[in-house]
């Protein structure tokens, strides 16, 4: 049995992705997101849905209307989540560049997670960078997770190596 590791210390500001919930918890924030792909900026919202998860960083849900049009196309594929329900895949686009199968959405989601619907997350690691409030995001380490990882969360982060039990 993996035995939970010993959260990193909290610094003023931070909170500890060790206090997110199980089930997850879904939080509305007005943070300016900034999303560039092929240097070019294809989203940018203050209307954001954060999925915080246990030992996670948060994932965000950005609202699908906030995407240039044409920077998002429906790609194959599906998976399930336990909480939210079959997530659909999506392509992301821009500047002539494509990152296949690095987006996903709820058609349907779970009633728990309703707000979900018409929102998009991504693989932050896929694309040439996100910010939140003008910081640079780092991804969440591995290459399932879609955490968007910042200087007001703290660790350690599932998805390294070692973390597949937690």
């Amino acid at each position: 049995m993996v035995s939970r590791p010993v959260p990193d210390p909290v610094a003023p500001g931070q909170e500890s992705v060790w206090d997110y919930p199980r089930p997850p918890a879904l939080r509305t924030v007005d943070q300016l997101v900034t999303v560039v792909l092929g240097g070019v900026e294809i989203c940018e919202t203050r209307a954001s849905i954060q999925y915080l998860e246990t030992s996670h960083p948060p994932t965000y849900y950005l609202p699908r209307e906030a995407f240039v049009a044409g920077s998002l196309r429906e790609a194959g594929g599906s998976s399930f989540c336990e909480w939210k329900g079959e997530a659909a895949y999506l392509d992301v686009v821009g500047g002539g560049k494509t990152a296949r199968r690095a987006a996903w959405h709820y058609p349907s989601p779970t009633p728990r997670y309703a707000s979900l619907r018409n929102h998009v997350a991504l693989y932050p690691g896929q694309m040439d960078f996100c910010l939140v409030d003008g910081e640079r995001v780092e991804p969440q380490p591995g290459s399932f997770y879609g955490g968007w990882i910042t200087s007001a969360v703290s660790g350690p982060f599932k998805g390294g190596p070692g973390s597949q039990g937690w």
